[in-house]
C-alpha cells in the first residue's frame, strides 16, 4: 500500500532512473510509437512528449495512433467532420507531423500495418486506446508493446477495470504495466503498483489517479523494456486469478433500492461520468392527487446508516437540500446531487421546491 514516505522515496527513483535514462545514447533515438485515444490518455502523452523533448533524451515519439474523431456532445450529432479525439488534438498541438498521427478504423488495417512496418518502432506503448491490437502489429515492434491497465492485473481484464473496482466496493487497487499479447490484458507484467481506495472516490477521478501513476511506472521502467531485460524479467499472469470487467452499459444506470445503502452508492460513483446512474421515482401531487414519475439522474451520495438502522421503505424523504431513502436491508442513504431531466445539477432539495407545491416521494 503506497504511503507518502513511500511515495516520495518512489518519486525520488523514478527522477534518477528517467534522468539517467534519458540522457544517454542520445545519438541513437529508440523509436516510440503512442496508442490511446481519451483525456486520460493524453495527460500520458504530455509527460511522454515532456520527457523526449529534454535536449538529451534518447528517445523519440515517432508516431500516435489514435481511434477516429467522434461527435460529442449532447445527441452526439455534427455537422461536418468530427472532432479529433483527445489524443489526436494533442498531438496536433504538439507540433508531430500530420502524416505522423494515424487514426486507423481498425488496427487491422493493412495501410496501417505497413506504415507502421516501414516507421520501424522500438516499442509501442498503449493506454486506453481501445483497438484489438492483432498478431500483425505485435510482431512489428523491436522491444514489442506495453500497456497502462488501471488495474492489478489478472484482476479486472477488459473495457471497464475502474468501474468494476468500485462498483465491487474493493478497497484496494492500483496500475499495472504489462506487455500486450493476443489475449487481452494477459501479457507478462512487468511491474504493478498498489493504492488504497477511497470509499467516495468516483470513477472520473480514480481514472486519472491511475492513469497518473501509470505513466510514472512506465517512466521509471522504460529503461529496461528498451534494453530488453523487462521482458526477460515479466512474470507470467496467474490465469486461476483472472476476473474479467465487462463494458458498462447504459441498461445498468438504473438504481435499485431494494439493496443496501454501500451497493447503490458504489454504483453511483462507479458510473459516474457515463452512463450516470437513474432512479426511477413516482412524485405524488397532493392538491391534484396524482402521480408523476421522473427518472431522475443521481450524480452524488453518501452513506449514513448501517443495514438495520431503519425498516425498509419505497418513500423518499426530503431533509434540507438531501434526500434520504431507507434501502432493502434498513441501510440509509442520502443523495446530495441529482440532476432532473433536461435540467442543470443541483441538491433534491432544490429539485423538490421546484414543484411549488407539497409532494410525496417514493421509488419505483
Amino acid at each position: 500500500m503506497r504511503t507518502a514516505a513511500a511515495s516520495g522515496v518512489r518519486l525520488g527513483r523514478l527522477r534518477a532512473t528517467r534522468n539517467a535514462f534519458f540522457t544517454c545514447c542520445a545519438s541513437q533515438k529508440h523509436r516510440l510509437v503512442f496508442l490511446g485515444t481519451p483525456d486520460v490518455a493524453a495527460s500520458i502523452l504530455q509527460q511522454l512528449h515532456d520527457a523526449c523533448a529534454l535536449p538529451t533524451s534518447s528517445c523519440e515519439i515517432a508516431a500516435v495512433v489514435s481511434q477516429p474523431g467522434r461527435p460529442r456532445g449532447r445527441g452526439r450529432k455534427t455537422q461536418g467532420d468530427a472532432p479529433p479525439s483527445p489524443v489526436a488534438q494533442l498531438a496536433m498541438e504538439l507540433g508531430m507531423d500530420e502524416g505522423r498521427i494515424w487514426t486507423p478504423k481498425s488496427a487491422r488495417d493493412e495501410a496501417f500495418l505497413d506504415a507502421l512496418r516501414n516507421l520501424k518502432p522500438d516499442l509501442c506503448i498503449t493506454a486506453a486506446y481501445g483497438n484489438v491490437l492483432p498478431n500483425a502489429f505485435l510482431a512489428i515492434p523491436k522491444r514489442g508493446t506495453v500497456n497502462i491497465h488501471p488495474s492489478l492485473l489478472p484482476k479486472y481484464r477488459g473495457a471497464a477495470p475502474v468501474q468494476r473496482a468500485l462498483e465491487a466496493g474493493d478497497e484496494e487497487s492500483g496500475v499495472t504495466l504489462a506487455f500486450t499479447v493476443q489475449a487481452m490484458d494477459a501479457g507478462p507484467i512487468i511491474a504493478r503498483e498498489k493504492v488504497a481506495v477511497e470509499k467516495n472516490v468516483r470513477a472520473p477521478e480514480f481514472l486519472n489517479q491511475m492513469f497518473d501513476l501509470g505513466s510514472k511506472l512506465l517512466m521509471s521502467h522504460l529503461p529496461t523494456i528498451l534494453d530488453g531485460t523487462a521482458a526477460e524479467n515479466a512474470m507470467p499472469q496467474d490465469e486461476e486469478q483472472a476476473t474479467h470487467a465487462k463494458k458498462v452499459t447504459k441498461e445498468e444506470a438504473l438504481l435499485d433500492f431494494a439493496q443496501s445503502a454501500e451497493k447503490v452508492h458504489n454504483k453511483v460513483r462507479a458510473f459516474a461520468g457515463w452512463p450516470g446512474t437513474v432512479a426511477n421515482l413516482a412524485v405524488h401531487h397532493q392538491d391534484r392527487d396524482e402521480d408523476t414519475k421522473v427518472l431522475l439522474k443521481v450524480e452524488t451520495t453518501k452513506v449514513l446508516g448501517e443495514a438495520g438502522a431503519q425498516t425498509a421503505t419505497t418513500r423518499v424523504e426530503v431533509d434540507g437540500d438531501s434526500m434520504r431513502v431507507v434501502c432493502g436491508d434498513g441501510s440509509i442513504i442520502e443523495l446530495l446531487e441529482v440532476k432532473p431531466p433536461g435540467k442543470r445539477s443541483m441538491t433534491p432539495g432544490a429539485w423538490v421546491r421546484g414543484f411549488r407545491t407539497k409532494c410525496n416521494i417514493r421509488w419505483v
